[in-house]
């Protein structure tokens, strides 16, 4: 009969003879695969060997990170394997580099949680649009309009460029009224706005 899983408790796998690992939360068989997946789902879940009752957890994710190896996902260089090897049989090292590496790797993801979280807020403010694709496509309009502002183009009626030698081309210019401001300097103005908002992002990440 399956035992009952309380919640907030590890889920219990149990592994027997014949390799095979039975989840006793969903009363199921499941693959190293299905461990590996919660385990990025954040599930806890606690392994032991279905006959002696001995808790083989250790074990059994180290053999899920020696098939995500096997898969192409190199995360572990070689020269940190090499180094975890040579730490072996050693009782000082044995006792200092668990915690060190478990002290560093809580470090490290509370710093990416950290770093994900400051851009998430930052591109929001600076791009609220709910998508990438939005995202993209204003960062598209700005590189046209400064574009257009390092090669500005007169254009007819038409939206074609008006002939440099026609003699009516000096009247049309004068013609513009007075009044209204220029479009470069407006464009200006705005790239330089985003550019200042952009660096006062970045002095904050560097604070």
């Amino acid at each position: 009969m399956a035992s009952k899983h309380i919640e907030g408790e590890p889920v219990t796998i149990k592994k027997y003879a014949n390799r095979r690992l039975y989840n006793t939360a969903t009363s199921s068989y499941v693959t190293l695969e299905h461990l590996c997946q919660m385990v990025k789902d954040g599930v806890e879940f606690v392994v032991f060997d279905a006959k002696s009752g001995d808790d083989i957890t250790r074990s059994v994710l180290t053999q899920i990170i020696v098939e995500e190896e096997a898969k192409g996902e190199n995360l572990l260089p070689i020269g940190f394997l090499r180094q975890i090897i040579g730490y072996y049989g050693d009782n000082m090292q044995r006792m200092l580099v668990p915690q060190y590496l478990e002290h560093s790797m809580k470090t490290f993801t509370e710093n990416q949680e950290q770093i994900q979280s400051y851009f998430q807020e930052t591109m929001g403010k600076m791009f609220p649009f709910g998508s990438l694709d939005e995202m993209g496509k204003q960062n598209v309009a700005v590189f046209e309009q400064a574009m257009q502002m390092f090669t500005p183009q007169q254009q007819n009626g038409n939206g074609e460029a008006p002939d440099a030698t026609a003699p009516d081309a000096p009247s049309a210019r004068q013609s513009t009224s007075p009044e209204a401001p220029p479009a470069p300097t407006n464009q200006v103005e705005d790239l330089q706005k985003r550019l200042d908002e952009m660096q006062r992002q970045i002095d904050g990440m560097s604070k």
